[in-house]
């Protein structure tokens, strides 16, 4: 089953991302790249509007193949506030669930009731458990599954690199579906 292409709480709206959505993206990450960088290996050095049009078309293609489902997390003038996706790399039954919101906008709130909505979602569709992972350095990420009821699993080294404050350490956050 597939996600909602649109999903929302009346204070917190998430839209699937939109190939016209390259500009408003590219100017949402570069306000934020101090911000961001620190957790995020892909704002490291930079992000060019052919990155945000390489992440569009991406977020596309994996929505399609049922591997990722990506939102933008927007503003009631529909402004670009961050991103959180829905994606299906932890394995069968599970979902993980990632999210930036921009400099502007932390502090509100935005990241913990997107994540409230994908998980509510992700459990509409299926999901027997979902995920969250972040840095270990990363302590405000990590405030998020925890106000949301998810429960610390594990610390592992991190699969990837991360970005320039990244200790390469994850910490795993794991919700299970009601009933399970």
């Amino acid at each position: 089953m597939e996600p909602a292409p649109e999903l929302s709480d009346g204070e917190v709206r998430l839209r699937r991302w939109r190939t016209a959505d390259a500009a408003a993206m590219h100017r949402a990450v570069n306000e934020s790249l101090d911000h961001l960088a620190p957790f995020m290996p892909w704002a490291v050095g930079g992000y060019s509007e052919a990155d945000a049009v390489l992440f569009l078309t991406a977020a596309r293609r994996e929505w399609r193949a049922g591997e990722a489902f990506s939102y933008a997390i927007v503003s009631a003038g529909d402004e670009i506030m961050g991103s959180c996706s829905l994606m299906t790399r932890i394995g069968e039954g599970g979902l993980e669930i990632g999210y930036w919101v921009g400099k502007p906008y932390t502090g509100r709130g935005l990241a913990t009731r997107a994540a409230a909505l994908l998980t509510v979602e992700a459990f509409r569709i299926g999901a027997a458990r979902v995920e969250i992972r972040h840095d270990a350095a990363n302590e405000r990420s990590g405030l998020i599954p925890a106000r949301l009821g998810f429960t610390r699993v594990a610390s592992r080294p991190a699969e990837l690199p991360g970005g320039t404050a990244s200790t390469g350490t994850h910490i795993f956050w794991r919700l299970m579906a009601p009933g399970s």
